[in-house]
């Protein structure tokens, strides 16, 4: 039942993702991108990674997740999840469901999580303050995570990684397993 559910949220967002336009995401070849969630300063994480922390980080704020949003985004960070852990998954695929997560959030908490400007530095300080350890450098510069899609394939090559995208494995996996597990709290 639980796979079925995953599916149907899966094909809905691909096939809203490929029937409608939306001037505030779009993706390009490498990564998903947000009008509300800027990537252009220095070090900043991945819109996913920006969303799974950013939400957490809303936590005990107006801008708190609500049960009735947590019961939408659990799904949606579920399938997320399993795109990073199967490897094989689109981008296409990736950003529909940042796009369902996106528009599963109120204007006015992605306007608080984009003033956070998240970078690198605060997934490790988050990271460190739950008792996690990131693999992969933890998305520190020297990682690869902060080069263009040409240096970070290069990189990757060179280290013999093959698939992996920032987020999406490393520290990313952590940050889906704590989003989603803090979700699910919410939606009991």
């Amino acid at each position: 039942m639980k796979r079925i559910l995953i599916f149907t949220l899966l094909l809905s967002a691909l096939l809203i993702a490929s029937c409608g336009t939306n001037a505030a995401a779009s993706s390009t070849s490498d990564e998903y991108t947000s009008s509300s969630l800027p990537v252009d300063y220095e070090n900043a994480l991945p819109v996913r990674n920006q969303l799974a922390i950013g939400t957490m980080k809303l936590d005990g704020t107006a801008q708190a997740v609500t049960p009735n949003q947590a019961k939408t985004l659990l799904p949606l960070y579920q399938a997320l999840r399993g795109t990073s852990a199967s490897g094989g998954s689109s981008q296409e695929e990736i950003s529909a469901l940042l796009l369902q997560i996106e528009s599963t959030m109120t204007a006015e908490q992605l306007s608080v999580i984009g003033g956070m400007k998240l970078t690198f530095t605060d997934m490790q300080t988050w990271a460190t303050e739950n008792g996690i350890t990131l693999s992969q450098n933890g998305g520190q510069p020297g990682s690869g995570m902060g080069l263009s899609a040409e240096e970070r394939a290069t990189k990757q090559a060179a280290e013999g990684m093959t698939g992996q995208t920032p987020g999406s494995s490393g520290g990313g996996t952590a940050v889906m397993d704590a989003v989603i597990n803090y979700l699910g709290g919410l939606a009991q």
